[in-house]
């Protein structure tokens, strides 16, 4: 009888052995029904939105939910998480999240801090401006415009003090500010990349009100960021490689920036940095 207890006590130990050994995984796991937390964006139209009944939209969360599903998580083991542009980092390394796909350009401070995947998509900076605007044609033609920027933003700075130095910059606490702005002529250029222009382009309430400039003034690697030394790198840019030959890549693209009439450029290579 004795016997028969410690054999049991022993399989007990196993059991919850084996299970604390499939809990401490490297972050997102390979089993089905195991929970995982990705960080995105909540305010950015056509890349990361919140909506107001709950749901989660745009390019990035197609993306992030494409890489789980490979990953052996399926769209209901996902626990989506804000990932404010200034709280990345820390985010990624105090194991809040396992991985973020949040408009998240590839730097080198960055890249000393956590380690990316991808990239997976190779945006611009541009400038948004009325569908019936002809005098901005090209990036000089902004001198003497009003050209909306977000406070804390840098685009619009680079632009002025790079490209149209005569460039009348209005601050605005938010890109749906300096939309409504530009609808009403009040401004007349809104400055970020491309994708997240070509995203709240593609709103209903601005479908066919404005248009992309072209004008490609910088360029601006979005990667996936994981924690530093994590072996999901290697696994996430197996599951991006196959979401573009699949076409799940272009389909998420003509989904999220169809109707903003956006050009992307191709998916770009895996660990192909444009500079």
């Amino acid at each position: 009888m004795k016997l028969r207890k410690a054999t049991g006590a022993t399989a007990a130990a196993l059991v919850l052995t084996l299970t604390a050994a499939g809990c401490s995984s490297d972050g997102g796991g390979d089993k089905s029904g195991e929970k995982i937390t990705v960080g995105i964006k909540y305010d950015q139209p056509g890349i990361g939105l919140k909506t107001p009944d709950g749901k989660y939209t745009g390019f990035d969360v197609d993306v992030a939910t494409y890489v789980a599903k490979q990953l052996g998580h399926d769209p209901g083991d996902i626990v989506w998480k804000e990932a404010k542009s200034a709280d990345r980092e820390t985010l990624l390394q105090r194991g809040d999240v396992q991985f973020i796909a949040a408009s998240y350009s590839i730097t080198p401070a960055r890249s000393e801090k956590v380690d990316f995947a991808g990239p997976y998509l190779l945006a611009h900076q541009d400038v948004l401006i009325r569908a019936d605007d002809e005098s901005i044609k090209t990036p000089t033609d902004l001198n003497n415009k009003k050209l909306c920027s977000v406070t804390g933003s840098t685009s619009a700075q680079n632009v002025k003090t790079k490209i149209a130095p005569n460039a009348q910059l209005q601050q605005y606490g938010g890109y749906s500010e300096c939309l409504t702005g530009l609808e009403n002529k009040v401004i007349d250029a809104l400055t970020t990349d491309d994708v997240i222009l070509a995203g709240y382009a593609s709103q209903p309430e601005f479908k066919g009100k404005f248009k992309l400039g072209g004008f490609k003034l910088s360029n601006e690697n979005y990667g996936i960021g994981v924690q530093k030394g994590s072996e999901l790198k290697a696994k996430i840019n197996t599951a991006l490689e196959k979401m573009v030959s699949d076409g799940s890549w272009e389909a998420a693209v003509k989904k999220n920036f169809g109707s903003a009439n956006y050009q992307p450029e191709p998916a770009p290579k895996i660990g192909v940095i444009v500079s």
